[in-house]
């Protein structure tokens, strides 16, 4: 089995988010999808086949398990195939389990992709919130993941979460985010529950940040910094229910599975 590492939302190796990807004719057992998985630990490899009409089954998996969405390794998995197997294509679509119709577009070197925003819920800030991530919490929301704004992008950056204190709390990510000086915002990731201690450029935890911030910032056009030590940066606008998200792709290797 043919396997692709991409680093996602980057323009350079050995920043943004790593991505392994599958490209396969027939699915493999969900037990093995997992082991694969954990054998890359990575924050997420895609898998994905071919439908007779052109479009995509896309299933992405963490070490702890499936996702629902992930932002990453859609991109990971457009720039595999618009690469590898369709050059001459610049639209990918993708259906999922649990997130509908994914569609990328490539334009150039940047891919665009159209991901469904989460409906946030304001819920009321913690005590547990703030221990677990060491400052004041301004603001929390919920959706799928746990939002937390805080006041200074300098606490973003700081932060250093106890793991043990994030697996108690409500939400299977931990986006921590603020106003950012030179990005109209930024923010970090943290999904101990699926086994990743920070996620390096969170695509889906951008379609819970962004909507929070184009309301704020009162613009549909959101330029996001994920803070992380390898960092990554996403052109982001909101159209109506859905979230864009927009970043490059590089190639870092090419390898062979061998299972018996």
């Amino acid at each position: 089995m043919k396997y692709y590492v991409i680093d996602a939302f980057a323009e350079k190796v050995f920043e943004g988010n790593p991505a392994a990807v599958c490209v396969l004719d027939t699915w493999p057992a969900e037990e093995l999808m997992l082991n694969i998985a954990i054998e890359h630990n990575l924050s997420e490899t895609a898998f994905t086949v071919r439908e007779a009409d052109g479009s995509y089954l896309l299933r992405w998996f963490t070490p702890g398990g499936e996702v629902p969405l992930c932002g990453h390794a859609t991109l990971a998995t457009a720039f595999v195939l618009a690469k590898f197997y369709e050059p001459d294509s610049d639209t990918f679509r993708f259906n999922t389990m649990e997130s509908g119709l994914l569609t990328v577009t490539k334009s150039g070197d940047m891919f665009e992709l159209d991901f469904p925003a989460y409906d946030l819920k304001s819920v009321p800030v913690t005590s547990e919130m703030e221990e677990a991530i060491g400052f004041k919490v301004l603001e929390a929301y919920i959706a799928r993941d746990l939002v937390c704004v805080l006041s200074d992008e300098g606490h973003v950056l700081e932060a250093n979460p106890s793991e043990g204190a994030l697996l108690k709390l409500d939400g299977l990510l931990l986006n921590i985010t603020a106003k950012g000086s030179s990005y109209d915002c930024i923010s970090r990731t943290f999904a101990p529950k699926v086994n990743i201690k920070e996620d390096p450029v969170c695509g889906s935890g951008h379609c819970h940040i962004v909507p929070i911030w184009a309301k704020k910032l009162g613009k549909d056009e959101i330029i996001a910094r994920q803070a992380s030590p390898r960092g990554g940066t996403l052109y982001c606008k909101m159209a109506g229910d859905r979230v864009k998200l927009s970043g490059k792709a590089v190639l870092y290797s090419i390898g062979e599975i061998y299972i018996y």
